[in-house]
């Protein structure tokens, strides 16, 4: 079992630890940025979580059918045009971590290319979250592997074998501490897509900390997943009268 994220919350009053993931709800807007790790310093959050990336971490300028997303609260975007505006930029990051520094909330991120991973070396950053389309990309993780930094890993688009790699891939690369969090990439989720089966199937086959990453747009679902045994919670958050943002049909305000 992970010593890192098992002292963290036992140490924690709730028992669990909250993060609260900014997304791309500050919709382009440093200001919007800072609001969002203030409130979730006030909210009482244990962690506000970044995502380190650019529109040319993701994809590329094209316009052919493949680069054109086909359902969903996104159907028909171009993939550069989404990640152009939901981008956190570069040269933001190291602002956005003196900002929770200043907010006295703990502070990590997600990053989708090997530029991230050195932006966040140069920040300390003290966990590395793995998203779930990039769990299966193992030169990445070889990246975020020689940081030797406790990592957390999400399972949206994993099926058991391929998450079992996973963790014995960061593993076999020397990273101790692992949490790793079951998740449905569906955005928003509903209740039929859930089955919470999942938790117990994984707190079964691993030696770590099993967690929830929730994009369903209620609270309950977080409940029922915490009575299964989460640990751990990731929750985007927006802020309260806010209406317009890529996540916000999926989003704690």
């Amino acid at each position: 079992m992970s010593n890192f994220f098992s002292k963290l919350i036992k140490k924690n009053k709730k028992k669990f630890l909250f993060i609260a993931e900014l997304s791309a709800n500050h919709a382009g807007n440093l200001k919007n940025a800072f609001k969002l790790i203030k409130l979730s310093k006030k909210n009482g959050a244990d962690f506000v979580k970044f995502q380190t990336y650019e529109k040319n971490s993701m994809t590329l300028s094209n316009d052919n059918k493949e680069f054109v997303i086909k359902d969903g609260i996104w159907k028909n975007k171009r993939l550069w045009s989404l990640y152009e505006n939901a981008q956190t930029p570069f040269f933001w990051q190291k602002k956005l971590f003196d900002k929770a520094t200043k907010e006295k909330i703990k502070a990590f991120s997600t990053p989708f290319d090997k530029n991230g991973v050195e932006i966040l070396k140069k920040l300390n950053c003290r966990i590395i979250k793995i998203a779930s389309l990039e769990a299966n990309d193992y030169p990445l993780i070889d990246e975020i592997a020689k940081l030797k930094k406790p990592v957390i890993f999400s399972t949206g688009t994993s099926n058991l074998s391929e998450i079992q790699k996973t963790y014995l891939y960061l593993k076999k690369k020397g990273i101790k501490d692992i949490a790793i969090l079951y998740c449905v990439s569906n955005y928003p989720s509903s209740y039929k897509d859930f089955n919470f089966k999942n938790l117990h199937i994984l707190k079964k086959k691993f030696n770590c900390v099993i967690g929830f990453s929730d994009h369903s747009n209620n609270t309950e679902i977080a409940k029922l997943a915490y009575s299964m045994g989460a640990k751990i919670f990731e929750k985007h958050i927006a802020l309260e009268k806010q209406k317009k943002g890529f996540d916000i049909k999926f989003s704690l305000k």
